[in-house]
């Protein structure tokens, strides 16, 4: 960037050797008898009443990755949609309401099967036997367009009490031939609808627009604002964090975000391993790093010594209860994914766990450095704690990305699967920065950590303290004198 060197091309003339071609091949026909396998399922309609059992019960199945690769398959990302309204797992009318507000049979509309039904043809990510991206047919202006992902159709309908699916399948082609994040657009139009719902704006304020829950058109209308920065829409396009800085009035109570980034989808109050990794991520707000749920589908202690293992059945409650390995097992998902992340694979692949994904024997057959799963992990931690120490080094304070308040069940929820759910996450970063080698207090990653990983200038304030006990190692090693004489 200091360069303001825009893009690199290499245009290479040989193909990329793999070290053990043959052990590659088994390993990946392995894997891909796993990824095509198919048997006989429910039908999509099933999905959200199921979802609705399981956010009654009072016990938790460890979910193995295989059931939701299943639903991948069949429908893609859509699967999930009228599930997880219906467990809990997705926030709704800018993350204060509920199933009470937006029901399983109000999410209809957005029944995967229904989607499917205007789904032309799947296509695939280079090299993927999966498949879970689909091509859709529809009237209008776009007639051909991109099916909505599971986030998209959640991010633009249930945080927006939106029920008109035509409405979302607009937006998702608006919006990506914008190049805009759906679901920072559709978190900061539910924010600019509660402002609108209690007075904080007004019809002037938003062009004549009735910023009002559900209302479709309105939506569209002020999304498209934001894309043309016009209007209210200049003031929203940069997300919550920043309108409501503009706007202030006390628009900061609706603004939900961690570190300036609206969440995604899946809600921590649900499964409190999303608002650690919300909170804690060098890029805040993500959800494609780690949670509880992802923990138990990658199967990484059977792998990896020394992580916590997971009881195949355990009550909720459990969940919620504060102990050192749900944040060891978080640190352990931000390696991995790091590591899975540099290697180019997929975290859908991923969640079929270790033991049919050979994430580490792939490496070494591609490779041949015949590294054990721990050293693995360790370049993950490696790679994390860089991207911590640059956050550090230009001035952000890690302690700045805790999620908003309101969705870690501040003040709880009072209807539906989280109700009276709340999440003491300070405690959890706390550990986690401690496991990361990092300061659990302020969450700057150590001297003592950057040292052991050979990345001890990565800032200037590591200087002489840190750097001289590492050029003593390495003069006793290339010169082999006495440690007298150094």
């Amino acid at each position: 960037g200091s360069k303001r060197l825009k893009a690199l091309v290499l245009d290479g003339k040989q193909r990329v050797k793999v070290y053990n071609r043959p052990l590659m091949q088994e390993l990946s026909r392995k894997c891909n008898w796993w990824v095509n396998l198919q048997p006989p399922h429910f039908p999509g309609a099933s999905l959200g009443y199921s979802g609705s059992l399981l956010g009654i019960i009072p016990t938790q199945m460890a979910i193995d990755g295989l059931l939701y690769k299943l639903m991948l398959k069949e429908w893609g990302t859509g699967a999930m949609n009228r599930m997880s309204i219906g467990m809990g797992d997705s926030p709704l009318k800018n993350w204060g309401g509920s199933t009470k507000d937006f029901g399983v049979r109000r999410a209809r509309t957005v029944d995967p099967d229904l989607i499917r039904e205007v789904e032309r043809e799947k296509y695939h990510c280079y090299s993927c036997p999966l498949g879970c991206g689909g091509i859709c047919s529809l009237k209008g202006e776009y007639a051909e367009t991109h099916k909505p992902e599971y986030e998209t159709v959640l991010a633009l309908g249930g945080l927006c009490m939106n029920e008109d699916a035509d409405s979302i399948f607009y937006l998702n082609e608006v919006l990506n031939r914008a190049g805009m994040d759906t679901i920072s657009a559709g978190g900061t139009a539910a924010f600019a609808i509660e402002c609108f719902e209690n007075g904080i704006l007004t019809r002037e304020d938003t062009g004549g627009l009735e910023l009002t829950w559900g209302n479709s058109e309105a939506i569209i209308a002020l999304i498209k604002q934001m894309i043309a920065r016009e209007g209210l829409g200049d003031i929203l396009a940069d997300g919550t964090k920043m309108a409501a800085q503009r706007i202030g009035r006390g628009s900061e109570r609706f603004a939900i975000h961690a570190g300036g980034q609206e969440p995604a989808m899946h809600d921590g109050r649900n499964d409190p391993g999303f608002n650690l990794h919300y909170s804690v991520e060098p890029t805040p707000g993500r959800h494609t790093i780690g949670s509880q749920l992802y923990y138990e589908m990658f199967h990484l202690w059977k792998r990896v010594k020394g992580l916590p293992k997971i009881r195949m059945f355990y009550l909720k409650d459990e969940k919620y209860t504060l102990d050192r390995d749900k944040s060891q097992a978080a640190a352990a998902c931000s390696m991995y994914m790091n590591l899975a992340n540099s290697a180019g694979l997929c975290l859908f692949g991923l969640f079929l766990g270790v033991e049919r994904i050979p994430v580490f024997e792939w490496l070494n057959a591609a490779t041949g450095w015949n590294k054990t799963p721990e050293q693995y992990m360790e370049i993950g931690a490696r790679i994390q704690t860089l991207k911590q120490a640059f956050n550090v080094r230009q001035g952000v304070d890690p302690a700045s990305y805790k999620m908003h308040a309101r969705a870690l069940g501040r003040p709880p929820l009072e209807h539906g699967p989280n109700k009276g759910r709340s999440v003491e996450i300070e405690r959890m970063m706390h550990d986690y920065w401690e496991i990361m080698g990092w300061d659990p207090l302020s969450g700057r990653p150590t001297p003592e950590s950057l040292l052991r990983m050979g990345i001890e200038d990565v800032w200037e304030d590591s200087q002489e303290d840190v750097r001289a006990p590492r050029r003593r190692a390495r003069a006793e090693e290339f010169l082999e004198i006495p440690d007298s004489d150094i």
